[in-house]
């Protein structure tokens, strides 16, 4: 009985113990370095916003990455846009990024069309990225397969963490809506 006595006593009793030191250590946050690739096409504002949205949530730096691509034909490697429309696009979306209080930063890459998801990859790779965040251009079946997704590519051949943005219908705001923290 006396051992149920002290046991009960004992129990009543704050105790503090100090906590392992693994609960101690400051916890890593999930994403602190967000990739996001962007295209000329009028959707990659979709993309921006949800990398934007991630970043305040988790405080994370954001990197934009955009690939002036080229394509190449039997005769020569002709440009798809020139470096002041590549220029422009980058500009926008770490501009959209700033506005909404994200820590941001821009890179341009030139590439043959089929490197575009190798680079996306090896940049993500490069520098850390625990996301990578694009859109994947819908094609039909046939358009699929004669000319691969490259969102597709980067998420069979990437090591990042990749969310996958749905496009847009076009028309999206040049601000992400404010909201109240």
């Amino acid at each position: 009985m006396t051992g149920a006595k002290a046991l009960r006593r004992t129990s009543g009793t704050a105790r503090t113990t100090a906590l392992p030191r693994s609960c101690t250590k400051r916890k890593k946050i999930m994403f602190e370095r967000i990739l996001v690739a962007v295209d000329s096409s009028p959707t990659r504002l979709s993309t921006v916003h949800s990398a934007a949205a991630m970043a305040r949530l988790t405080g994370a730096r954001v990197r934009v990455l955009h690939v002036a691509a080229s394509a190449a034909t039997l005769a020569a490697v002709v440009p798809l846009e020139d470096d002041s429309e590549a220029e422009a696009v980058l500009d926008e979306a770490v501009g959209v990024l700033r506005r909404s209080g994200v820590a941001a930063e821009g890179v341009m890459v030139h590439a043959l069309t089929t490197q575009i998801a190798g680079v996306i990859s090896e940049t993500a790779a490069e520098w850390k990225a625990d996301l990578l965040v694009l859109t994947p251009h819908h094609r039909d079946l046939f358009g699929a397969l004669w000319d691969p997704r490259v969102s597709d590519a980067v998420v069979h051949t990437g090591r990042t963490a990749v969310l996958l943005v749905p496009e847009g219908d076009g028309n999206d705001p040049a601000e992400p809506p404010v909201t109240d923290r």
